[in-house]
């Protein structure tokens, strides 16, 4: 077993920030760290660490554990976890990109990215490139030979809907996939006419009025297409305990390939739909919870 650890800690600059919608915003980051980064999938997770919630500094090292660190350290100065997406690393440039959705200050990630600027410091555990196998932590894995495959998120996954987005149009034939997206605004709907395998449909709530999650399961029912040799005569869908967090991994190489990642209620609806009333196989489809209505991002 490899004694480098499979994440490590990076300390981080802002460089810029960049709007990329009413809803989303780029921070770019550059360090001398960034070039030990890596990023193995296009849903590639990571951890961002803001201060503690009386403004104690960040002071965690390199050196050890970083969550061992972490745990260590009084309630009071534990820096604030957050899960976001590793959107694009550039080693050369030892730059590393991070979108966030932006709701104003309430939460600490929100008011972190909202009130930021450049050479504004930040702690980030990423994936190690001198680690010499896979890191894990990420979900979208299909088979290379692939034929169709279904994509659905809210706002928080978008920034991973992106990049697998790109990286299947580096196929020579990438799959055709279904692609259902809920977001805050009509601005945050942007033009993905150019990747012509994928049917988009998208859903913005300030239009539909509805609450978050439900357009995008009422979109899912509508018009989502299901190949036959994706399903299972299986009905049986796990009910989670009150709070616990929706994560089932797809189990398998298949023809299909199935990607969920918004909020748990929601996410939890569209399983039930999908597996429990479509008999779509469980084996084929990845369900993340994201992040749980009521809890500050």
């Amino acid at each position: 077993m490899s004694a480098v650890q499979s994440y490590r800690l990076f300390n981080v600059k802002l460089a810029r920030k960049e709007v990329l919608s009413p809803s989303m915003l780029r921070c770019v980051f550059r360090g001398d760290d960034v070039r030990h980064m890596k990023s193995d999938a296009p849903d590639q997770r990571i951890k961002l660490l803001f201060p503690s919630l009386n403004g104690t500094p960040l002071a965690l090292t390199p050196e050890g554990s970083w969550w061992e660190q972490i745990k260590s350290l009084p309630e009071a100065i534990r820096p604030i976890l957050r899960t976001y997406t590793l959107r694009r690393v550039n080693v050369e440039a030892c730059e590393m990109e991070v979108e966030f959705v932006m709701h104003g200050t309430e939460g600490p990630a929100s008011a972190w990215a909202t009130g930021a600027q450049p050479g504004d410091e930040l702690q980030i555990v990423a994936p190690n490139r001198d680690y010499p196998e896979d890191s894990g932590g990420y979900e979208w894995d299909p088979h290379p030979q692939a034929e169709q495959g279904l994509i659905i998120a809210d706002e928080t996954a978008w920034p991973a809907v992106k990049g697998i987005l790109e990286q299947l149009a580096q196929r020579d034939t990438p799959p055709q996939v279904q692609v259902f997206i809920e977001v805050p605004k009509q601005g945050d709907c942007i033009d993905l006419s150019a990747y012509d395998f994928a049917e988009v449909h998208w859903r913005a709530r300030e239009l539909t009025g509805a609450c978050h999650g439900e357009a995008l399961l009422q979109a899912v029912k509508q018009h989502v297409k299901l190949p036959e040799y994706a399903l299972t005569r299986s009905q049986e869908v796990r009910e989670e305990a009150e709070g616990e967090l929706l994560w089932d991994r797809a189990q398998s190489d298949n023809r299909f390939h199935g990607w969920v990642a918004a909020e748990s209620s929601a996410v939890k609806h569209l399983r039930r739909y999908l597996s429990g009333e479509r008999n779509l196989s469980k084996e084929t489809i990845s369900f993340m919870a994201y992040w749980a209505r009521g809890r500050r991002l």
